[in-house]
C-alpha cells in the first residue's frame, strides 16, 4: 500500500450505491457521498492521483469530477484494462502503484492487473473473493473514503496529514 500513486474508481455501485435514477427527462441522476470526496481531496493532497473509469456515460459523472478536481475521466469504457494501461503510460505510473476500486464482474480483469484491488461492502462475491481490501462500508456511502484511509494510514503519519490538510484549508479561506 506504501506505494500507491494512483486510485482507479468505477463509478455505478462505488462511488454511488448502484442505482440509475432517471428523470422524466431521461437524464440520469446520481448521488455521490461527500465523504468519499473528502477522502479523494486527502490522497490528492498528499500526491496520490485519482481516476474515473466507467462503463457509462453520465454528465453527473463529469460534473462531480470536475469538482473534485479528477483530471482523469474515461466514460463508456468497454475495455477497462486498455483503459488502465493508456493511463500508465500517460502517467508513467507501474500498474503495480495503482489502486482499482470496482464492484462488479467486469472490474475483475483490471483488479486483477493492479498492485491493490480493493471493493465495497456490496460488491459481487467474485469481486470480493479478489479484493486485497474489503470495505466494511457500501459503494456511494463512503467506501471509497474508508480504502483511501486505509491507504494512507499505511503510507503516513494520518493525524499529522490531517493536521496538515486542515491547515491548508485554513489558509485558503
Amino acid at each position: 500500500m506504501k506505494n500507491i500513486r494512483l486510485i482507479v474508481l468505477d463509478v455505478d455501485g462505488v462511488l454511488t450505491d448502484g442505482k440509475l435514477l432517471l428523470s422524466s427527462s431521461g437524464e440520469e441522476v446520481k448521488a455521490f457521498h461527500v465523504h468519499d470526496g473528502m477522502g479523494i481531496s486527502l490522497a490528492k493532497f498528499v500526491g496520490i492521483e485519482v481516476a474515473i473509469i466507467t462503463g457509462r456515460r453520465s454528465a453527473a459523472v463529469e460534473k462531480r469530477a470536475a469538482e473534485l478536481n479528477i483530471n482523469h475521466v474515461q466514460q463508456g469504457v468497454k475495455n477497462k484494462v486498455s483503459a488502465l494501461l493508456q493511463l500508465a503510460g500517460e502517467l508513467d505510473i507501474d500498474v503495480n502503484q495503482m489502486c482499482y476500486i470496482g464492484d462488479d464482474l467486469n472490474d475483475i480483469e483490471a483488479m486483477n492487473m493492479v498492485g491493490l484491488a480493493a471493493c465495497p461492502a456490496n460488491a459481487m462475491e467474485e469481486v470480493k473473493q479478489e479484493a486485497e481490501i474489503v470495505a466494511e462500508r457500501m459503494g456511494g456511502n463512503g467506501a471509497v473514503r474508508e480504502i483511501i484511509e486505509s491507504i494512507l494510514r499505511q503510507s503516513f503519519d494520518y493525524a499529522a496529514l490531517v493536521k496538515d490538510f486542515l491547515n491548508q484549508q485554513a489558509v485558503r479561506q
